[in-house]
């Protein structure tokens, strides 16, 4: 496994931070998960897991470009507000 360089996240890290960012964008817009989910074209479990930091239980959020974008669109953020700086410098494990 390689090793993070200092105060650099982790991919699960990462994901967790992501979550956070999509529960407040929502919540800022007042909807629920499962509208957020269905206005951006995705299943309302998946939204769950993406609030959660995981894309599947016990792994880091790894959403498409696409999603990504779509959820933007609905939370009228731009990618840049839900995309934390720095990134993990390592790829993640798959």
């Amino acid at each position: 496994m390689a090793r993070q360089r200092r105060g650099e996240p982790t991919w699960d890290e990462f994901g967790r931070e992501i979550g956070v960012r999509l529960q407040r964008a929502r919540e800022r817009r007042g909807l629920s998960q499962e509208r957020t989910a269905h206005l951006a074209g995705i299943a309302s479990y998946t939204y769950q897991k993406f609030e959660k930091g995981e894309s599947r239980p016990g792994s880091p959020l790894n959403p498409r470009l696409s999603t990504l974008v779509a959820l933007c669109r609905v939370l009228e953020v731009r990618l840049e507000d839900l995309v934390p700086d720095p990134a993990p410098s390592t790829p993640p494990e798959r």
